[in-house]
């Protein structure tokens, strides 16, 4: 599916997604990454919820996002709940979702000037 969010300049957008991939900025990503504003982390170790660890999550802290999406994929499904304490414990909002709920929310969010991460799965 394709988004119609113009970008900001400098910013990174999701403008579609689908079965096995993303794009950002019109560029597909076939491999799990976390997504900011302005900058992005490819090939994010994390293949899946059952892989997903903490310390998949630690590299977002320096960041200091206000929250985080976690795209789960296809369908919703939650992390064991221990895995995000690091966010907790940084004071970092955390929401799960399908992916494309996390894309659109993510693009709303930074159309609104806020500092969000969209971590996804694929």
């Amino acid at each position: 599916m394709k988004l119609h969010l113009s970008p900001q300049t400098g910013q990174n957008i999701f403008t579609a997604y689908g079965d096995g991939y993303v794009m950002i900025n019109k560029a597909r990503h076939e491999k799990s990454l976390i997504v900011f504003p302005d900058h992005l982390i490819e090939n994010w170790p994390a293949q899946n919820i059952e892989q997903l660890e903490s310390s998949h999550l630690e590299c977002i802290l320096p960041h200091q996002p206000e929250i985080v999406l976690l795209g789960t994929g296809a369908k919703l499904q939650f992390p064991d709940h221990a895995l995000i304490s690091v966010l907790v414990k940084a004071q970092i909002g955390f929401e799960v979702m399908d992916t494309q709920a996390t894309c659109r929310t993510y693009n709303i969010l930074v159309d609104e000037g806020r500092r969000v991460a969209a971590a996804i799965l694929i």
